[in-house]
């Protein structure tokens, strides 16, 4: 049977009642029509599903109650952390979404010199907003009970000053080593995939200074909302939740 996870950015605790957020109001009830008696599952993002229960759902407030806790265990044994070059639209959307669904654990939008993406501050805060939510929605949907954390886009040379500890790969149809032959001994990795137009030598040096190992898929060039999920898919095959 379905359940039916909503993300509510608030402390949650046992036995509390309380007014659920519009947007989380507006999920349950309007869209997935869930009523008065109707069970539901909480999270926000702290590990813990919260089974709770709508007492009351009317036009203008959705009440509900905490009925338990439960700590969530589905998280990846590798921590793939993705720096990926800002795509546009649609394409960002699929990639954050369908990399949530594969257990990433946390993302890093980048610019780079062939990004056909340019964010003024405005815009920028808009769209990490965006993105933000669209992450949380996938964690409802696939049972993740922590919400990868999606950082304000920023320069490639800045992301690479602050990247977890790990090992790292760079994306490259023409590297050496093939993605299947690699040894990887950490339990945490940084994956870079290059925008729409790919790294530019420049941004590959950059990289490969930051110490990246480039790594090829196969004999394909991919685009970038594919290389990227085609990548994590394999590590997690590899050194993760797929063994």
């Amino acid at each position: 049977m379905r359940v039916i996870r909503a993300f509510v950015d608030r402390p949650l605790r046992t036995g509390e009642r309380f007014v659920l957020p519009e947007d989380a109001a507006t999920h349950l009830v309007r869209v997935l029509r869930l009523r008065e008696g109707d069970a539901c599952v909480l999270f926000n993002g702290d590990g813990h599903d919260y089974p709770a229960t709508l007492e009351s759902a009317g036009k203008r407030e959705v009440r509900v109650r905490i009925d338990g806790a439960g700590a969530v265990d589905n998280e990846s044994p590798l921590r793939i952390t993705l720096l990926q070059g800002i795509a546009r639209g649609e394409k960002m959307d699929w990639i954050l979404q369908k990399a949530t669904e594969l257990g990433v654990a946390a993302f890093v939008p980048v610019s780079s010199e062939r990004s056909e993406v340019r964010l003024d501050a405005e815009r920028a805060d808009k769209r990490v907003a965006h993105w933000r939510s669209v992450v949380r929605s996938a964690c409802e949907q696939s049972g993740r009970a922590i919400v990868p954390p999606v950082s304000a886009p920023q320069s490639l040379a800045g992301a690479l000053e602050s990247l977890p500890a790990g090992a790292r790969f760079l994306l490259d149809p023409f590297a050496e080593h093939a993605i299947g032959a690699i040894a990887l001994q950490e339990g945490a990795c940084v994956l870079a995939i290059g925008p729409e137009g790919g790294w530019s030598a420049r941004d590959r040096d950059q990289l490969i200074g930051a110490g990246f190992t480039g790594l090829r898929l196969g004999p394909r060039i991919l685009r970038t909302e594919t290389a990227g999920l085609a990548a994590i898919a394999a590590l997690q095959a590899g050194f993760g939740d797929f063994r």
